[in-house]
Order: C-alpha cells, then structure tokens, then sequence
C-alpha cells in the first residue's frame, strides 16, 4: 500500500526522516507492504510538490547546496501552509523549529493537514506544550491521527510504551531527565570536575547546545515535555503556563562536588502527577536509573500494576528522532490499512 508523505521542514530532523525512508525503504516494503511516496517537501526557501513521488536522493543532494525552493522544479518563496493546498497526501509529516511563544509555523500546519482530515506527525513540542487539547480535539473530530512519539525524548518511546504496551495499567506519575543538553553538561560537570560555564562552552563546540542555551539550561525545553506526558499519559489538561519551572544555571562544581561526597549525582528532573508538574534541579542516587550520562534521556513510569518501567534513549540526533517519526507513520497506516 502506498502511503502519500507530504514533509514541511527540512532542517536536520526534516532530513533525517527523508535518510530514515531512504534506509528503510525496502525493509518496510517487504516486511509490512508499505511504500512510502513523498509529495511534496518544504523548507524556508519554498516547497517543490509531484503527485508521482519526488526523488529522495536528488531532494537531499540539492538540500546540501541550497533549499528546494531553488531547486529547478521548485517554487521559490511557496510555504508550507500553501504547498499543503496544492499537494495531494495522506500525511503530514512536519519538523519545524519550535515555537513557544505562539506555536507558529507548526500549529496552523497541524490545524490546515487535521480540518482537511489528513493524518500527522510532528518532532515539534511548542503548538504542543502551547495548545494540546485544541489539537487533540481537531484530531478527533476529524478521525484523523495526531502522533508525535518524537517530541519528547527524540527516540526514547515513552508515550508508545505508556499508551500501548501499558494498557493494563494507570500511570500515577513520570520522573525523567527530559533534556539531553542539560544532562551533558551536568555529566561533564560530574566527571571531569568542569565549570558550568566550561562545560556549557564544551557542549556549544560539539553542537550539543545552541548558540542561544537559553530552552535547554533554563528548563523551558524539559517543561515543554513534561506538558506534553501531562496531557498524553496522564490526562492531565495543562499548558506551559502551569509548570514550575528552575534551570540548571545556578549548579556550581561546588554543589557537585558535595553532592558526590554523599553518593548523589544533580540531575535536571521533570515530574509529572496529579500534584506536580515541575522541572527543576535534584539530587539523585549514583547507580539509580536516573544516573545516566551524556546526552541520554530517561523516565521512569510509576504505575499500579507493573511497578516502576523505565525507558531509556538517545534524546536527540537527526536519525534517532526520525525513528520515532517512522514508527509513528507505521503505527498510522497499520491502524487505518482496514478503512481506506
């Protein structure tokens, strides 16, 4: 069966997700009979659009030099939001940067594809942490399906786990590291005795963290997530207005240092429940689940019946997120192949 993808951003993930089609192209053809057909593309420069599938290759090897609104069968200027009126697909796939002030471009993208009735996937987390039941809501009313596995913990499968392999149990809370930046530089803070400012300047060098750090070390990025896992895992309606928030800005190596001779280790948690919602520094035990280090993720389920589950993974990179964007397409079709 033919699935038609239609791709709005073209930044890392965005090309990260053309690459993972790329590699598993063939994998899923022969093992689910899913042929994924890309329509139409867009990014900053413009959009390019052909009902008969477009050349992933050539679309990356042009995306190296420039834009695909440069591309000679591209239209300069076009925008997402037009390109979705012109294009025929069956699912949206969008990796835009991320908003919080108004969630812009990303939610008029996610509101256009889900009144048209067409299926989504978003890596985005600001129309998310921004306007969760609105989008769910449109969702729904459209019987169309609003994924987005990837926006928390790149290829860490929390939601997934939670909603599908959990099914027997009630979620009563999720504590995790939801920010791969911040525990970097926590980690180096730890292991080779660094500054913040040291360790900060390390992680800027290797592309760890942004020119502007300001999302990741000042706990926005991880609150945006924790909003996200309120709504989707526990139920709990909330925006990032509710969620209290402290960065990591204020650690020194002194504080680490004092932690570590009591056998702890300061972590950037989020905690979710039906009393917190929070994200802030906190003192966790060395060897617990919660002491892992580098760029990694984690969180831990707290459930009735199962106990403590925890997931770990990669919370970032181009092929890692885009992991979860293709599981999320797969799940899509898998679910509606019986209807359409």
């Amino acid at each position: 069966m033919r699935v038609r993808i239609c791709l709005v951003g073209l930044g890392a993930v965005g090309q990260g997700f053309l690459r993972a089609a790329q590699l598993k192209g063939e994998y899923l053809k022969k093992r689910y009979g899913l042929e994924l057909t890309f329509t139409g593309i867009a990014d900053s420069s413009g959009a390019i659009y052909d009902i008969n599938g477009l050349d992933i290759a050539e679309i990356l090897k042009h995306k190296k030099r420039e834009g695909v609104g440069s591309h000679p069968s591209g239209f300069e200027g076009m925008s997402g939001l037009e390109l979705l009126d012109e294009v025929e697909y069956d699912c949206l796939v969008e990796a835009t940067p991320t908003s919080i002030t108004d969630g812009e471009p990303g939610r008029s993208l996610l509101m256009k594809a889900l009144g048209d009735g067409k299926h989504v996937v978003t890596s985005n987390k600001g129309h998310l942490a921004l306007f969760y039941s609105e989008l769910m809501e449109l969702s729904s009313e459209a019987g169309a399906e609003l994924m987005f596995e990837a926006s928390v913990g790149g290829a860490m499968p929390i939601i997934n786990l939670a909603r599908e392999t959990l099914t027997s149990c009630s979620i009563e809370s999720v504590i995790g590291i939801l920010n791969g930046t911040t525990n970097f530089i926590l980690s180096r803070m730890t292991s080779e005795g660094s500054s913040y400012e040291q360790a900060l300047l390390e992680a800027q060098e290797l592309g760890i963290a942004e020119t502007n750090p300001a999302q990741d070390v000042e706990g926005t990025d991880a609150a945006c997530k924790a909003v996200i896992l309120a709504n989707a895992i526990l139920g709990r309606p909330c925006t990032l207005r509710d969620v209290s928030v402290e960065g990591i800005t204020g650690i020194t190596q002194g504080a680490i240092e004092l932690a570590a001779q009591d056998g702890y280790l300061i972590k950037l948690i989020a905690e979710i429940s039906d009393d917190k919602l929070e994200v802030g520094p906190r003192l966790v035990k060395m060897g617990s689940p919660y002491a892992v280090d580098g760029t990694l993720n984690m969180a831990t389920l707290r459930t009735d019946l199962a106990g403590e589950v925890t997931a770990v993974g990669r919370g970032a990179g181009s092929l890692e997120t885009a992991s979860a964007m293709l599981t999320d397409t797969l799940t899509i079709w898998r679910r509606h192949r019986e209807t359409e």
